[in-house]
């Protein structure tokens, strides 16, 4: 190398021509005009060139994809873009610097400049327009050329620079560093230009398989669009997984999904699966398995062994991220550490060896900052998402196997805020994991900074620095207890908000839904009252903190003044510098400690839930098959739901079935007959006894439970297509013809918890999935309550007599038909077994028994007068077998939904589609709408005045310290150190007031627009149709709720609070560094210009990847609610690992957007910070090139001072505007739910019923037309008919007559197309729907107790005294039941009445009823859940204290709707007949007759059957 060295200078001194500049740049100017000229001929050539268009979107296809095969293409494109701009640059730089001394050099140069930039131009356009078309796999020959040549004169050029440097004839800043950007750009083109692209790309950063498979998708048309979604989506893994090193340095591997974001509005197929590693099959398993939890360690997590499992499982992502952190807080403190030294630089004698020293060091610091942070951050997230993945699948895998008496003190609410808030906020906690040791880092490279500079001042800062830490113990205690009580309240809101959603109908229809809303509102009144707390506590944080770094700066200069320690203005900047970047971590501090103390809070909540009791695994003893005749056995089997409690539900349970026979139990209600099923399948705690069990099983609840999804899926049930069996499944569940009435058959898609069928067909959907399974063991608990007379027998006959033949059958009932035809009939009486044997031989010898036989008896003797031949019964069935299955679809469904099965699903398609999500930008008139809630905006203006002048403060203290101290001791200083010290102190005094100004302002707005939006919003949810719920799965409403309600409480206020003080911050910096050096517009400009195109460019990416996090979140939340209240049935048919891998999936589909979403985000930052990087490094070249003396070092320096922050802020600003735009997209998801359609007025003060009305209860139906959309048929088409007041009317008919659709339309569910219903004289369309509502009665087929006391349950209105209220559950034989419970009245009721039997709700129900009293009651199937003798109790109830009521009646035994006055026929939503039944069954050929028939041939041979 020496010898080369000497050899150059001697050619140097031999005066070669060919190391002399001006030849050198007049060459490269007249190379680039020739290249220039043969480009643009070559240009014109193939613009001229004839084409064949025969096959022009296949030309297209190519075009596109070689486009995107070409290697590095827009990398190369981008650089001939750079060099463009930077010869432009040059020109510029050149006519400042020589604009009054030219030479023949410096014309020369200045050509040699603008051919460059006219080339490298020309190339740029070239590239874009024509490589395209040349459809080759490789670059044009003339390009690859040039370049090669372009890199060879740009090595000479470099080389040139180095010699003359030795000579001690450095040539210009500004060509050393352009010929150095010349070689790296010209190697970089050469590289690029020798590569060739193969089939598959070996590179594996810009050319991922997803961008080969968009851009086949955009061109290829709507062929290429479906093959490639379920490839891009399903399949296709993140291009992370396999990017090469620099891709992911740079970030590129994200590029193609920027790119086709850009292009169109991304879809969930359009983002890649995450890899392995990310994904929760990847995380789920090591979190389990350092947290010990499944091998016994459930119940033994605490909140330490949590965190530290989550630290085990992810420690080498933890570790990296702590060193990228590491290297970046040494990075940041290079810059205020060459102030001092930079100063002097200006100041004194200038050496450019030293200059281009100072400017490398800056510049690699910087970019060595940018790089490390950007990798820092990323990590972070990536790690939070995959933390919150395993912990949401941890909670889930714990709800399936919760104990009952878990989840009666847990509800599904308080669940799911666990999973959605909580493991959230530990998520986040990845952003501040390292703060804490990184503070003391940052403190000990700052006092060391200090020390340099002020000497033992630097002690006074330590000392005030560590004063200011210790204060943060009190005020994060504060906060933790703030917090704490925070998500106490949230959690009882959201709890109510789950129960009160899921029973929104049964609200509506008894006119509660404002009261109940009021409960919603006092939670978050008092949920409010702790946020204000914790938001007004944060503000006085921040003004603390804000003032701290200018309080520790004050006490540093006074201490320097009382030390006698000489203040210059470079060691003043220094430490200025410093104390800004110290700013950062004692400002973040109050945020640290907060987050970490919600992540405590998070972490003791998620702990606790972890250690709540699960079930037994160990209470049945299961037996191989085959090995024994025995099914199932109990032996002394003692149980109870609260093992706490003296008295246990079952007692002396003794019991073997063997397989094949067929078990019945009945019993009063509340005896215990559901808990005996409950107790076989395990769900019971054991207190003693033993349980086997022989065999598959499978069980049929009371309460239906349906998933969202197909009425296939359903019936399936996780098993393979067995057509022939799933056809015969159908027809013995009498399911057929509901599926040929339904527009898209078994795959129409249920809405949430079955919203849009039946009852019936709920409960026939469940017996199809039972049976589809074909277990050992069935398990049917009342399943034929809740389907009419003739499907129950079917259904019986069918299934339990026909396809079950062979299997062991234990089925509850409260229909004594069924009975004869077991093997052996279980009595059950307060929790045992009182009496068991076969059906005649309980009639010789059981009292209990001939108890409940004796009522059905009673029952049936209305029937006495009726002739009921077997004609009659073949006539029925004749008639009526295809279609009596409908039966019971028509008679609940329009109490069970808004809208018919057949009229669900018309034209318009399902009933449940996917979450409606905005695309493209958000809306202007979202922000301003948002900004404006809360006091139409007059806050704005205080934040953003308090802002400015704190800016304006900051800098003039600085200015002041930067112009007030002397630049060396040599120098006098123009003021005294005191008048020095008082100015800055007043300075910082002023800008602390306006920090409090603006944190109390911004605290107040964003407390009250929170407020504001939530009672919109919920007010607007509340008064929305039935149809909305319909269609609406609960899940999305608690996601607005819950996550989007948190995210503007606590998110929001700061989010829009940053941008608008980082813009106001760039500001203040730019007009610094333009006061030194206005030209460093001259690279400001189109770098920002750039950065908007980034951002521009970066954008609709970010905006629906964001929205795709919102809308995949619901998803998640619905599966959970719908797993926790169907866990029973999940865990009996032995499906909890297929839940758990659906769920799995689900919290994939939720990760996918999320990881790609802050991915955009850093590959945008990092391109951000690089270009402000750029930026600084132009403006240190400018000042250590101008002459010495124009510009004053002191100020130089304070402009280096800011330019340190400059590639942050500028970076932050962008980076600040979109997450903006992510978050503000909670904003606009609440928007959506405050414009809901609304139902009518509530009341309508101009027109107000008397107090007394109605007083005779006369109802009107005239002309009647009713339909469920406008584009739908209609359901009544004019029917005309009285009910007198104070009679009863019994209201039958088949599917679709529209029975249903008329007692919704009394309550104004649904409101008429036409006619009018009118009662006691008063159109019912005329007044408020709470006047009409609340003066009416309904008992629904489904009962519906809420979470509370049974005092609220009886009377939620709080408009009755005890008195009344135990003389009503006297009446309804719930007095002794009452007064047995510990708290009498005010008795726990869990959530959904879960502590009540079924029966027991109904009873309850008709409670409400009585204490309400209306002159109009509906019984819709009020009976069903109930036996024959508390029918017949319930019906003399009716009879006694409704005598002078008008009763509408709609029943599925007979006997109820006998017991009428009236029978009302209707017949495809016209009158088909409607007279006493006695009358209607004088004529035998009427269809109420023929019903009433079958019924009686059926009960009464029941009751002749001696046997199974």
């Amino acid at each position: 190398m020496g010898m080369l060295m000497n050899h150059l200078l001697s050619l140097f001194d031999d005066d070669d021509s060919l190391l002399q500049p001006m030849l050198l740049h007049g060459f490269s100017g007249l190379l680039h005009l020739v290249f220039l000229f043969v480009i643009l001929v070559s240009w014109v050539c193939n613009m001229f060139r004839t084409d064949d268009d025969s096959d022009h979107s296949h030309k297209q296809w190519l075009v596109k994809n070689i486009t995107s095969s070409l290697p590095y293409y827009r990398h190369a494109f981008f650089s001939s873009l750079l060099l463009a701009l930077l010869n432009i640059v040059l020109c510029i730089l050149d006519k400042f610097y020589w604009y009054t001394n030219w030479s023949d050099l410096m014309i020369l140069v200045l050509f040699d400049s603008v051919s460059k930039a006219l080339s490298w131009l020309a190339i740029a356009v070239y590239m874009y327009a024509q490589v395209p078309n040349l459809l080759d796999v490789k670059y044009p020959l003339l390009i690859r050329v040039w370049w090669c040549f372009f890199f060879s004169i740009s090595c000479y050029c470099l080389v040139l620079d180095y010699v003359y440097y030795h000579t001690s004839q450095p040539l210009p800043l500004q060509f050393v560093m352009s010929d150095a950007l010349y070689v790296v750009i010209g190697f970089f083109l050469c590289f690029v230009g020798c590569c060739r692209k193969n089939e598959r790309d070996e590179n594996g950063n810009s050319q991922e398989p997803l961008l080969d498979a968009d851009f086949s998708r955009l061109s290829n048309g709507e062929e290429c669009k479906k093959s490639g979604k379920a490839e891009t989506g399903a399949e296709t893994v993140t291009p992370y997984a396999s990017a090469s090193i620099f891709s992911i340095l740079t970030f590129s591997w994200i590029g193609s999904l920027v790119a086709l974001g850009y292009r169109k509005p991304l879809d969930l197929e359009d983002v890649p699966q995450v890899a392995s590693v990310d994904s929760v099959k990847g995380a789920f398993p090591l979190l389990r398995d350092k947290l010990g939890y499944g091998r016994g360690g459930g119940s033994s997590v605490t909140t330490l062994k949590l965190a530290k499992a989550l630290f085990y499982a992810m420690w080498k992502e933890i570790l990296l991220t702590a060193f990228f952190a590491m290297i970046n807080t040494v990075a940041s403190y290079v810059g205020p550490y060459l102030i001092d030294t930079f100063v002097q630089y200006l100041n004194g004698p200038r050496d450019l060896k030293e200059g281009y020293f100072l400017v490398f060091a800056f510049v690699v610091s910087k970019l060595i900052e940018c790089l490390t942070q950007r990798h820092w951050f990323f990590k972070v997230q990536q790690i939070g998402t995959r933390g919150k993945a395993a912990l949401i699948a941890l909670i889930y895998h714990k709800g399936l196997t919760l104990s009952c008496q878990s989840k009666q003190g847990n509800t599904s609410g308080e669940i799911i805020n666990i999973m959605t808030v909580d493991a959230e906020r530990i998520g986040v906690f990845g952003w501040y994991m390292h703060d804490l040791w990184l503070v003391i880092l940052q403190v000990g490279l700052a006092m060391a900074i200090l020390y340099k500079n002020l000497g033992l001042a630097s002690i006074a800062t330590l000392v005030t620095t560590v004063i200011v830490m210790l204060v943060n113990i009190p005020l994060g205690k504060l906060q933790e207890n703030f917090q704490t009580r925070l998500m106490k309240s949230k959690d009882h809101r959201m709890k109510a908000t789950s129960e009160i959603l899921k029973n929104m109908r049964i609200l509506k229809l008894q006119g509660w839904e404002m009261r109940f809303l009021s409960k919603i509102v006092d939670l978050r009144n008092i949920e409010a009252g702790w946020l204000k707390k914790f938001v007004y506590t944060n503000s006085i944080v921040t003004f603390v903190f804000w003032g701290t770094p200018t309080f520790v700066a004050v006490v540093t200069f006074c201490a320097c003044m009382f030390l006698g320690i000489p203040l210059e203005s470079g060691k003043v900047l220094s430490a200025l510098a410093t104390f800004r970047i110290l700013q950062e971590p004692i400002y973040n501090l109050p945020d640290t400690i907060s987050v970490m103390v919600q992540t405590k809070v998070s972490l003791d909540r998620i702990a606790s839930f972890l250690c709540l009791e699960d079930l037994q695994t160990d209470i049945i003893e299961m037996f191989e098959r085959g090995s024994s005749n025995i099914a199932v056995e109990i032996v002394s089997g003692i149980f109870s739901w609260d093992v706490c409690s003296p008295n246990p539900t079952l007692k002396d349970i003794n019991l073997r079935v063997s397989h094949g026979m067929r078990v019945a139990v009945c019993g009063m209600v509340g005896s215990g007959k559901s808990s005996l099923l409950s107790c076989i399948l395990g769900e019971v705690p054991k207190i003693s006894g033993v349980i086997k069990m022989s065999g598959t099983k499978a069980y049929v609840a009371q309460t239906p439970w349906i998933q969202s999804g197909t009425i296939v899926d359903n019936i399936l049930f996780g098993k393979e297509m067995d057509r022939v069996w799933y056809e015969k499944v159908l027809e013995a569940c009498c399911l057929k013809p509901d599926l040929e009435i339904l527009s898209f058959g078994d795959q129409t898609v249920i809405g949430e918890r079955g919203i849009n069928l039946s009852g019936g067909q709920k409960q026939r959907i469940q017996i199809a999935r039972a049976l589809y399974q074909d277990a050992d063991i069935y398990l049917f608990d009342d399943p034929f309550s809740a389907v009419d007379a003739h499907t129950g027998s079917k259904l019986f006959k069918e299934c339990l007599l026909g396809l079950l033949e062979s299997k062991t059958v234990i089925y509850v009932t409260h229909q004594v038909e069924f009975l004869p035809a077991a093997d052996l009939i279980l009595v059950m009486k307060d929790g045992r077994i009182t009496q068991s044997g076969k059906y005649v031989k309980l009639l010789d010898s059981g009292n209990d028994f001939i108890e409940l036989v004796g009522a059905h008896k009673t029952a049936l003797s209305a029937l006495d007068s009726v002739d009921a031949g077997p004609a009659s019964k073949s006539s029925y069935l004749g008639e009526n077998s295809s279609t009596g299955s409908f039966e019971a679809s028509e008679q609940t469904v329009d109490v069970q939904s808004a809208e018919p099965p057949d009229e669900i699903v018309g034209s318009k398609g399902q009933l449940v589609n996917e979450e409606e999500r905005e695309k493209g930008r958000v809306g202007f008139l979202v922000y301003w709408k948002y900004v404006t809630t809360a006091y139409r905006g007059a806050l704005i203006p205080v934040i953003l005045l308090s802002q400015v002048l704190f800016q304006v403060l900051q800098i003039g203290s600085n200015y002041w310290m930067a112009w007030a101290t002397p630049v060396s001791r040599s120098v006098a200083a123009p003021v005294k150190v005191s008048t020095l010290i008082i100015v800055y102190v007043a300075l910082a005094i002023g800008s602390s007031f306006c920090i409090l100004g603006r944190s109390l302002s911004l605290a107040i707005a964003g407390y009250k627009t929170a407020t504001l939006l939530f009672y919109k919003m919920h007010a607007c949810i509340f008064r929305a149709p039935m149809s909305f719920f319909d269609s609406t799965p609960s899940g999305r409403i608690i996601n607005r709720a819950s996550t989007d309600q948190s995210t503007i409480d606590l998110d929001m206020p700061n989010q829009v609070g940053t941008f608008a003080f980082s813009v106001i911050q760039l500001l203040g910096i730019i007009a610094v560094m333009s006061q030194v050096a206005w030209q460093v517009f001259l690279i400001f400009v189109p770098v920002i210009a750039i950065c908007i195109w980034l951002q521009q460019y970066y954008l609709p990416s970010a905006r629906e990847l964001a929205r795709l996090v919102g809308v995949r979140q619901a998803p998640v939340i619905q599966h959970f609610s719908e797993t926790i209240s169907g866990s029973t049935t999940i865990r009996s048919f032995d499906q909890e690992s297929r839940f758990r891998e659906t769920n799995m999936k689900l919290i994939d589909g939720s990760s996918r957007p999320k990881f790609h979403s802050f991915s955009v985000r850093e590959w945008l930052t990092f391109r951000l910070d690089i270009l402000s990087s750029l930026t600084f490094a132009f403006s240190l070249v400018f000042l250590i090139s101008v002459p010495h003396g124009t510009i004053d070092p002191s100020i130089a320096g304070l402009a280096v001072t800011y330019g340190l922050n400059l590639n942050q802020l500028q970076a932050w600003v962008i980076w600040s505007l979109c997450n903006l735009e992510n978050k503000i997209i909670s904003v606009e998801r609440m928007f959506q739910y405050t414009s809901i359609p609304s139902e009518p007025p509530l009341i309508l003060e101009s027109n107000r019923p008397a107090d007394h009305w109605p007083l005779y209860g006369k109802v009107d139906v005239y002309n009647l037309q009713v339909r469920y959309a406008p584009h739908m048929p209609l359901v009544l088409r004019g029917l005309t008919c009285t009910f007198e007041g104070g009679r009863k009317t019994g209201i039958v008919g088949r599917t679709g007559s529209g029975k249903s659709t008329l007692i919704q339309t009394i309550f104004r569910i649904v409101e008429p197309a036409a006619g009018t219903i009118s009662i006691d004289g008063t159109n019912i369309c005329l007044i408020g729907l709470h006047d009409l509502r609340s003066r009416l009665s309904i008992i629904p087929q489904d009962p519906t107790m809420f979470e509370g006391t049974l005092r609220s349950n009886l009377d939620p209105l709080g408009d009755y005294t005890d008195e009344q209220i135990w003389e009503v559950l006297n009446k309804c034989q719930l007095g002794d039941e009452a007064s047995k419970k510990e708290g009498k009245l005010d008795s726990t009721v869990s959530e959904n009445g879960e502590n009540w039997s079924v029966g027991q709700r109904q009873l309850v129900c008709l409670g409400r009823v009585l204490l309400k009293k209306s002159k109009v009651l509906v019984l819709d199937e009020a009976t069903a859940s109930v036996d024959t003798t508390t029918d017949n109790m319930i019906q003399q109830t009716l009879r006694e204290h409704f005598s002078d009521s008008t009763v509408l009646t709609i029943a599925h035994r007979i006997t109820s709707v006998l017991d009428s006055d009236m029978v009302l026929v209707l017949s495809n939503g016209l009158l088909e007949e409607y007279d006493s039944p006695t009358k209607l069954l004088m004529n035998k050929t009427s269809s109420f007759a023929k019903l009433v028939a079958e019924y009686s041939v059926r009960s009464n041979s029941s009751l002749e059957i001696t046997g199974g």
